[in-house]
């Protein structure tokens, strides 16, 4: 094949079948030379039996040159192929008649041989899928049946239209089944090229204009007065392009799990977490994914949402949230850390008695439910802001 002729999809995943056939080819010639030897003596016109033959010999190597001819289109060259055996196949078959008496043709093979007449059905498969495969077995049966006048019931004992038939199903699902896997490779390709992108202008967006951002809100806070506005202001950026690339590596953390490379289905607990992230939410995570199963992480997620929910409603209106995520291996450790006015002893005991659910599902049930904890850690009084603790166990 030339290099410098692009490789086109199709032509990448059926050009080991094409290569197949050449081969199949010259074999099944080899064999209709050594039938035309057994059987010349038999044939009234010897000579042009030889001649009929000579032209099966130049069109299998023409079409095995046409074939291999990578610079051309190759889509219409194979079709040209494929009719032109066809036309050759029928006319061989045909011209069985000239060469050999009724008594000879109705019980023997035609002149080509049925095994070199099962390359127009093969191409034909190959080249458009088990439907024209068919039709071309199909075909071909009926022109070999009727060449033999074999109408009646000797076509109910003959494999001939059986074995042409399976052929072209067989070799026609082949090909749409490597068109299949070919294009699902391209499109894994095209993913991770694209993955590999997004994560190096991740990387370089982290180094230069997270910090960036960073810098001028630390600053304007610490200078005051009318920085303190452009201060927010970049917070709110910081955070907002925080929350747009985790959402991307979810994104991708959800394909791969999809296509099987990250596990049967897992996501990135990261990203999911992450998305919580505000200019009072500040959230930490690890560099490397923290891949877990779908229901784990939305269950985790959920829990933090809710601690989160309750820090907004009861921890005051300058209280601070932090969400921090720690993967030990065995175990997975979430917390929820604020700021703010703190829980009164014996509320949570107190809200659940009222029948308010919150804590005792939405959170510690959660985490139960996955056979974690759930535990207040510290801050139960007021003024000491409030910290969640959350332990799950990874598998």
């Amino acid at each position: 094949m030339s290099p410098d002729r692009p490789v086109e999809p199709d032509d990448a995943a059926t050009a080991p079948l094409w290569r197949a056939v050449q081969a199949f080819r010259l074999v099944t010639l080899l064999y209709a030379i050594g039938q035309q030897i057994a059987s010349v003596p038999y044939y009234q016109n010897q000579r042009l039996s030889w001649v009929f033959i000579a032209l099966m010999a130049v069109w299998s190597g023409l079409s095995a040159l046409m074939l291999s001819h990578w610079r051309a289109d190759v889509m219409r060259l194979r079709s040209a192929v494929v009719v032109g055996d066809h036309i050759v196949v029928i006319g061989l078959i045909a011209a069985t008649r000239l060469v050999a008496d009724y008594d000879w043709y109705h019980g023997h093979q035609t002149l080509p041989t049925t095994m070199w007449a099962a390359n127009a059905v093969i191409s034909a498969a190959i080249l458009r899928g088990p439907m024209l495969g068919i039709a071309s077995g199909l075909l071909i049966s009926a022109v070999i049946i009727t060449v033999r006048e074999q109408w009646g019931a000797d076509v109910w004992t003959d494999a001939t239209a059986p074995v042409l038939v399976s052929v072209g199903l067989a070799l026609g699902l082949a090909a749409e089944t490597a068109r299949r896997a070919q294009d699902q490779l391209r499109r894994a390709v095209r993913l991770t090229a694209a993955t590999e992108e997004r994560e190096r202008l991740a990387r370089e967006v982290h180094d230069g204009v997270l910090q960036v951002l960073s810098y001028i809100k630390r600053r304007g806070s610490e200078i005051g007065g009318p920085t303190e506005e452009l201060a927010v202001r970049a917070g709110e950026q910081e955070v907002a392009l925080r929350v747009l690339l985790s959402e991307q590596g979810g994104r991708h953390a959800a394909v791969r799990g999809e296509h099987g490379a990250g596990g049967d289905g897992e996501v990135d607990l990261r990203g999911l977490l992450t998305a919580h992230a505000t200019p009072k939410v500040f959230v930490s995570t690890p560099g490397e994914p923290v891949s877990v199963g779908p229901w784990v992480a939305g269950e985790i997620a959920a829990a933090v949402a809710t601690a989160l929910a309750n820090v907004e409603l009861h921890a005051g209106p300058d209280a601070k949230a932090y969400v921090l995520l720690e993967d030990t291996g065995e175990e997975l450790i979430v917390s929820v850390r604020d700021d703010g006015v703190g829980i009164a002893p014996g509320r949570l005991a107190e809200a659940e008695a009222e029948g308010r659910m919150g804590v005792s599902r939405s959170i510690v049930g959660r985490v139960a439910a996955l056979g974690g904890t759930a535990e207040l850690l510290a801050g139960v009084g007021e003024g000491e802001g409030a910290e969640w603790e959350f332990r799950v166990p990874r598998g």
